[in-house]
């Protein structure tokens, strides 16, 4: 091969790279799209919107929230982390990738390998809700009701690896009590069969279900977290009636492996600055949220750790993919 071709090799080469950079630095001129893996409707579709409109008021440019629900969130996860790593495709993270690296024996990408930490948004506890028809309006009294009627309970799900199901399994796990997991693709179409009496109980987030609880269609029974959650007063922990049991749902942004750095920084600062914004702030706490601002790698040791701790959630409940 020539020196003359060598040379336009590193020419062309060193172009690409100029060509990154300057992407980089006018980024976004187009618009963003904003992977949920879950139907409308659910808890991150309502966080991605939420944080959607500040980040398109505050980038220059749409932030356009993709609904591609399916597979327990692994469809819409898949299409993020296999996109350009060029800041145009981002991924509402959720508990789900860190379940599903354990509940799925096979998935065609390694998240923790795959993924580049963006920024965190929110934590919220789940509720333990049921059907109003459901003679239980204590943790105790339905464990006591799923005991008398075994495998006549039917606990919903947003999907199969979501913080709503293994939330459920644990609980299943710790109390000794028999029901029947049925998985939904989504949180919107499990609470419709729920408000109907098609299912009996659901382990939700909160900020999906709250409005159905204040306007009595539903009946909380305990929260998932170790504190009692300020949005809805007088609902207690479910550790309170079963000790040692804590479970809690956080979502972020994230995207492909390679994002370049200014693209990371220039999304995270925005996103803490949406966390800060008092209108911002103010919806997000309606939703029973706590705001997790941070850096890009202090989400990544988030992600990191609730990994290993689903995973023996997984393993020590025996939860498997339907």
């Amino acid at each position: 091969m020539s020196r003359l071709w060598y040379c336009l090799i590193a020419a062309a080469t060193s172009g690409l790279g100029l060509l990154t950079t300057a992407d980089a630095a006018s980024y976004p001129d187009r618009p963003i799209r904003w992977i949920v893996g879950y139907p409308p409707g659910g808890t991150t579709d309502i966080v991605a919107r939420v944080v959607g409109q500040y980040l398109s008021e505050h980038l220059g440019q749409q932030v356009i929230i993709d609904n591609r629900p399916g597979a327990g969130n692994n469809i819409g996860t898949e299409l993020v982390l296999k996109s350009p790593p060029d800041g145009y495709t981002v991924l509402l993270v959720n508990p789900a990738n860190a379940i599903n690296a354990t509940l799925y024996p096979k998935l065609n990408f390694d998240f923790l390998a795959d993924w580049t930490p963006i920024a965190g948004i929110i934590r919220v506890p789940n509720v333990m809700e049921v059907n109003p028809a459901v003679p239980a309006k204590t943790v105790a009294e339905f464990i006591a009701y799923a005991k008398a009627n075994p495998g006549k309970v039917n606990m919903a799900s947003s999907g199969s690896g979501t913080s709503v199901h293994l939330s459920g399994e644990l609980f299943k796990s710790m109390t000794g009590i028999d029901m029947t997991h049925i998985p939904y693709k989504g949180a919107a179409p499990a609470l419709t069969d729920l408000i109907a009496g098609q299912v009996q109980v659901l382990f939700d987030n909160l900020p999906s279900s709250i409005a159905h609880i204040k306007s009595g269609e539903l009946r909380a029974l305990g929260v998932t977290t170790l504190k009692p959650s300020a949005a809805l007063p007088g609902v207690p922990p479910i550790a309170d009636t079963v000790p040692g049991y804590e479970a809690s749902a956080w979502f972020g942004m994230g995207g492909p492996k390679g994002l370049p750095t200014e693209i990371v920084d220039r999304l995270n600062q925005t996103i803490n600055a949406a966390l800060a914004d008092p209108t911002t702030k103010m919806r997000l706490a309606e939703l029973g949220g706590d705001p997790i601002p941070g850096t890009p790698a202090e989400f990544g040791a988030l992600q990191a750790a609730e990994t290993a701790k689903w995973a023996k959630v997984v393993k020590d409940s025996g939860a498997h993919v339907d």
